[in-house]
């Protein structure tokens, strides 16, 4: 799976989930670090949050799965059931 995500350049290496050893507290670590280094040197941070849970209620799961397949994941991602 993680080699269909680099492949085709799914995921970057900024990116915190679904890959190994990153997590949302690594993530949180590198946003802190980001933000803690742009007021030290007087720059302004600015934060913007976006909710998606919605957005997937709205994906048509058939479509979305043959495109994941597409891309070459295949196994337990692309076979739950919603």
């Amino acid at each position: 799976m993680t080699d269909a995500r680099r492949k085709h350049d799914l995921i970057t290496r900024h990116q915190h989930g679904f890959l190994s050893k990153h997590s949302t507290i690594t993530g949180l670590l590198a946003t802190l670090n980001d933000w803690t280094l742009a007021l030290h040197n007087k720059h302004a941070v600015d934060a913007i949050y976006f909710d998606f849970s919605k957005a997937f209620d709205s994906v048509v799961h058939s479509k979305l799965q043959t495109n994941l397949q597409g891309y070459g994941f295949d196994g337990n991602i692309t076979c739950a059931t919603v």
